[in-house]
């Protein structure tokens, strides 16, 4: 019996985290082009750093329904193992994102913000990815590079890079992951 355990916990962590929703994505990139558009009329600052906010909150809530719809619908377990490390994985540059989000605006530096986030997205993405289907790690980085190209754009750029981004990535990627790996 503990052969068996240990084989099935082996086989358990060996596998791939494969809740990722693309369709989810492809929703998530279309609130975010819709928020760059509405972003882009306010100068960079305290009521464009809420519309941003604003739009986190609605894309964490179309992820976390887009999962659980996806998981639940394959029968696999949310909390798996693969499940957790992802989960593990994904959470730590995101709260160096809020952290930083925190910091960048008390010091008048909300310029920063759309390199800073697309950064550390990515950074969680690839990271989490790696217990993820392949392409998973491949969007990160591109998060990443995006993210690096604004940091050294100027604010005035932030808009287009939040929506090629957080708009154009996801809906890519979401389309991608939907017909390889099953919405």
């Amino acid at each position: 019996m503990d052969n068996l355990r240990y084989i099935r916990e082996t086989m358990e962590g060996a596998s791939a985290f494969t809740g990722v929703p693309g369709w989810g994505g492809v929703a998530m990139g279309l609130t975010a082009l819709c928020t760059a558009l509405l972003a882009s009329r306010q100068p960079i600052g305290r009521l464009w750093l809420a519309i941003w906010i604003g739009e986190a909150i609605v894309s964490i809530s179309i992820a976390a329904w887009a999962v659980n719809r996806k998981v639940t619908r394959a029968q696999i377990p949310l909390l798996s193992k693969p499940g957790r490390k992802f989960a593990l994985s994904f959470s730590p540059p995101m709260l160096a994102g809020l952290l930083l989000t925190i910091a960048l605006y008390r010091t008048g530096l909300v310029w920063m913000l759309p390199g800073a986030w697309l950064l550390l997205y990515g950074a969680a993405v690839a990271n989490a990815g790696a217990f993820s289907v392949k392409i998973v790690p491949a969007m990160g980085l591109c998060f990443m590079f995006c993210g690096a190209a604004a940091l050294f754009s100027p604010p005035a750029w932030a808009n287009a890079y939040m929506a090629a981004g957080f708009g154009g990535l996801h809906i890519l990627f979401g389309f991608v992951i939907a017909r390889r790996h099953g919405g």
